[in-house]
C-alpha cells in the first residue's frame, strides 16, 4: 500500500543540510543513468558520463551544495517497476525490512539482509536536519539487523517459504558462504557462523573474524564482501569517512579500500585504496570487480561512479584526484605529484551520482532466463541519490563485456522506480541471479524482492536514451 508522501522540509533544514551534505548517509551518494545505445562502437554512442571514456566537464564552483530528493512513497497496490522489453517483473518475496544485499546459497535459497545504517545521535539541528532528509528518501528506519531465508521450492519464482535466518547482527551488508561458513560484514566487524545446506534458521551465536574501520562516525557504514574461488580469503569494501577527507586522513585509516582477511587468523591487509566507497565486489572471469560511489560537490556532472577491476596493490586516486589524475584542488595538502601519477584510472564509468550499490555478473555460458543480448556482463542496481538535478537513475542497468571488459554502451534492464510526481516509489540496491536463471532485484523503499525474465517473444530491443525524455528515469 502506497504510504502518504512526506511532508516538504523546512527551507532552513535544506540550507544546512546543503552546507554539510558530505554527512549524509553512505548509500546516498549520487544519481544518473541514461543510457546509450545497444550499439558497442564510437564514443558518442555513450551517454554523457558513461563508458571507459567520458568526457569530464571542469568543476563547479557550489556555494551551496546540490540537494534533491526523491521522496520515498512505496508502491501502491499492485505497482511494481517496468522491465525494458522483452521482459516482464514480479514479486519474488514480498513484506521485507529494507532489503539490501542478496546471496544465492547452492541449494538454490537466497539470503536477503534486512539492514540500514547503524543508529546515531542526534547532537544538533545539522544532524536533525540529515536524519529528515534520510526519512524523506527511505533511508531513515531503523535497522531489522536481520539476514531473512527466502525459498521457491517450487520453481514458480515466488519464494512461498521466508524465515528469519540470522538474527542479532549489526547493520549486516556483505555476506560469502565458503563451505559450511557463512560470513557476514557488519558495520563494523566480519562475523562467521556455522551453516548447514538446506537449514532454514541459525540460533548460535557469531563469532568474530575481524574488525573492520567504524567507530562513532562510520560515514560509509556499509561493507561489501566476497570470498576468493578457493575461499582462503575474504575481500571487503570499506567506504571513506568524508567526502574529500575533510576530517583529515587520520580519520581514513583502512578506508577507501578494499581489504584483504585471512578468514582463518583474522589478519587484514590492504589490497587496494583510493576507493571513495566500492558498494559491490564480485569476481568475474578471474578477477575481482567493484562498482564505486565517487566524490559530491563538483557539479552535476561530476564525478562519474564507475564499474572497475580492482588490482592488487592498486591505487584508485580518493581524495587526491579523480578519474585518474585529474586533481582535487579541495583536498589539502595536496598529495605529491608522484602520489596522483598512480592513480589508476576506472574502467568504465556509470554517470554522474547514480551511487551503485549492487553487482552481479552473467558469465557467458552460465544459466539466464533473460534475453540473449543480456548475457555475459554485469548487472549493475543504480540506487539514485540527492546529489544531482535533474534526478536520475533509479534504475537495474547491463554493461556488455567482451574479452574480460566492458564492451559497449550500458543497457536498461528494470526502471519505472521514480514516479510521475518525482516520488520514489523504490530503489533498486542488490541483484543476483537464482539457481534458475532469474535476476533478483533488492528494492529497500518497496521492501521486495523483484524478479526479471524474459516473455517469449523477447526480441524487442532494449530502449535507449534516444528513445527516452531527457532526463527519465524508467524505461519506456
Amino acid at each position: 500500500m502506497q504510504t502518504p508522501r512526506p511532508a516538504v522540509l523546512p527551507a532552513a533544514l535544506f540550507v544546512l543540510l546543503a552546507a554539510c551534505s558530505s554527512d549524509g548517509p553512505p548509500p546516498d551518494d549520487s544519481t544518473v543513468a541514461t543510457t546509450g545505445t545497444p550499439d558497442a562502437g564510437a564514443a558518442a554512442a555513450y551517454a554523457p558520463g558513461t563508458g571507459p571514456t567520458p568526457t569530464l566537464p571542469a568543476p563547479a564552483k557550489q556555494l551551496v551544495p546540490t540537494v534533491q530528493i526523491a521522496p520515498a512513497v512505496g508502491w501502491s497496490s499492485g505497482g511494481k517497476p517496468i522491465a525494458a522489453a522483452g521482459m516482464k517483473v514480479t514479486p519474488f518475496a514480498h513484506g521485507l525490512d529494507h532489503p539490501r544485499t542478496l546471496l544465492a546459497l547452492p541449494n538454490g535459497d537466497i539470503l536477503v539482509a534486512e539492514t540500514n545504517a547503524p543508529p546515531k545521535e542526534a547532537k544538533g539541528l545539522k544532524d536533525m536536519a540529515m536524519a529528515a532528509v534520510m526519512k524523506r528518501a527511505g533511508a531513515g528506519v531503523p535497522s531489522a539487523n536481520r539476514i531473512s531465508l527466502l525459498r521457491d521450492a517450487d520453481g514458480d519464482g515466488v519464494a512461498e517459504l521466508r524465515t528469519a535466518f540470522l538474527e542479532g547482527l549489526s547493520s549486516p551488508f556483505g555476506m560469502a558462504l565458503v563451505g559450511d561458513t557463512l560470513y557476514v560484514a557488519n558495520a563494523d566487524a566480519v562475523v562467521k557462523v556455522a551453516y548447514t545446506a538446506g537449514a532454514t534458521r541459525i540460533d548460535s551465536a557469531p563469532v568474530k573474524v575481524a574488525d573492520l574501520p567504524g567507530g562513532p562516525i562510520n560515514h560509509h557504514w556499509t561493507k561489501a564482501m566476497v570470498a576468493s574461488a578457493d575461499g582462503t580469503r575474504l575481500y571487503v569494501g570499506v567506504g571513506s569517512n568524508s567526502n574529500v577527507a575533510e576530517r583529515g586522513m587520520a580519520a581514513e585509516a583502512n578506508r577507501a579500500t578494499v581489504l584483504e582477511i585471512d578468514p582463518v587468523s583474522g589478519t587484514r591487509r590492504l589490497y587496494a585504496s583510493g576507493l571513495r566507497n566500492p558498494t559491490a565486489l564480485a569476481w568475474n572471469g578471474g578477477r575481482l570487480w567493484a562498482v564505486v560511489n565517487e566524490r559530491d560537490e563538483l557539479g552535476d556532472d561530476l564525478v562519474p561512479d564507475y564499474l572497475t577491476s580492482v588490482r592488487e596493490g592498486g591505487f584508485y586516486g580518493w581524495p587526491y584526484s579523480y578519474w585518474g589524475t585529474h586533481v582535487d584542488a579541495r583536498v589539502q595538502p595536496a598529495a605529491p605529484a608522484s602520489v596522483v601519477a598512480r592513480a589508476i584510472v576506472p574502467d568504465y564509468g556509470l554517470g554522474s551520482h547514480v551511487a551503485p550499490l549492487g553487482l552481479a555478473f552473467h558469465e557467458a555460458g552460465a544459466t539466464s532466463l533473460l534475453p540473449e543480448r543480456l548475457r555475459g556482463g554485469a548487472f549493475i542496481g543504480l540506487h539514485g541519490s540527492w546529489n544531482r538535478k535533474p534526478t536520475t537513475g533509479y534504475t537495474v542497468v547491463f554493461v556488455p563485456f567482451s574479452g574480460g571488459k566492458p564492451s559497449g554502451p550500458m543497457q536498461d534492464v528494470l526502471g519505472g522506480f521514480v514516479d510521475a510526481n518525482g516520488d520514489a516509489q523504490g530503489r533498486p540496491v542488490g541483484v543476483a541471479f537464482d539457481a534458475r536463471g532469474g535476476l533478483l532485484v533488492a528494492d529497500d523503499v518497496g521492501n521486495t524482492v523483484w524478479r526479471v525474465t524474459a516473455v517469449a517473444d523477447a526480441a524487442a530491443a532494449v530502449p535507449t536514451a534516444a528513445t527516452r525524455p531527457a532526463g527519465a528515469a524508467s524505461v519506456p
